[in-house]
């Protein structure tokens, strides 16, 4: 009985959502001449129908919020008849579908002021913002100068999965790398599921395949994890060992945008291990150019 109830719900918002996006249209932004017998504004239920290529007995039964079988494919012809935004689109579809709308391309996220304010105010924490594919967009000093001059590298070079797997630690796999390896790579299959007709991902997969034995036998077991914390060791070449924990956030407004935060961990020496390198870094003598290991 619950159930059903959350399901008359999810149609009644559906209808209600639907209502009012078509309110706001005016008729002559879609073509339709704007008449003198509008009692409401906006369009007409027959319009939308018209635009969205239903029938307009459908259309209402939609709005009404009854129970009918909907299609990704009219969900979207829904949205671009009410010309919806991207965030609107997404609301559609949980509310049309329960689920969120397919992604057909790439797009690189865009990297606010206050992400890179974020980023640049946790002082001693290495810590980067980074896309769907695990390139690493944005950082601040402290992650500079514990991986690498990401400045200087190519898009490949600041790939998380690509630094994981060709770096040395990779050949020399202990306990910790291997979770360390696997959260990654199940985040990367995920998302690896709704970009799987982007020849980045087959060609980034290929070469992978072809240099690391880890990631083959990694990538083979299909692992699905969904972790969002854990701890990290390596060795920097002119500190020693740095010991994490490391987080990963979501940021709101994009959904293809993760914070990536990485805490010194207590009593390991880290903290101060940073503090010389940033202070290093800002008298222009002490820069990271050799490789990390995990």
């Amino acid at each position: 009985m619950a159930m059903k109830q959350l399901e008359l719900d999810r149609h009644h918002e559906l209808g209600a959502f639907l209502r009012s996006r078509r309110a706001r249209i005016a008729p002559e932004q879609v073509g339709f001449p704007e008449g003198m017998r509008r009692r409401t504004p906006g369009l007409r239920r027959e319009e939308v129908a018209l635009l969205a290529g239903v029938s307009p007995e459908w259309y209402t039964w939609l709005e009404q919020g009854r129970d009918i079988h909907v299609s990704a494919q009219v969900v979207e012809s829904l949205a671009s008849a009410l010309q919806l935004d991207a965030d609107e689109r997404a609301h559609l579809f949980v509310l049309a579908l329960g689920q969120s709308p397919p992604v057909e391309t790439f797009a690189p996220p865009t990297i606010s002021p206050t992400v890179h304010r974020f980023l640049n105010q946790l002082g001693i924490n290495p810590a980067c913002a980074v896309d769907a594919r695990l390139n690493v967009v944005a950082w601040n000093a402290a992650a500079g100068v514990v991986f690498g001059d990401f400045a200087t590298k190519s898009e490949r070079e600041r790939n998380l999965i690509w630094i994981l797997f060709t770096s040395p630690g990779a050949q020399q796999r202990n306990e910790e790398w291997e979770k360390l390896a696997r959260v990654y790579l199940a985040q990367f299959r995920a998302e690896y599921g709704r970009f799987i007709n982007d020849p980045w991902w087959a060609n980034q997969i290929a070469e992978l395949s072809r240099i690391s034995p880890e990631f083959r036998e990694l990538w083979d077991r299909h692992d699905v994890l969904n972790m969002t914390e854990g701890r990290k060791t390596m060795h920097h070449p002119l500190a020693g060992e740095l010991a994490f924990d490391y987080l990963w956030l979501k940021t709101v407004d994009s959904g293809d945008l993760r914070l990536l935060i990485h805490t010194p961990r207590s009593n390991s020496g880290t903290a101060e291990k940073i503090e010389r390198l940033l202070a290093g870094a800002s008298e222009g003598n002490a820069q990271n150019t050799g490789a990390i290991s995990y």
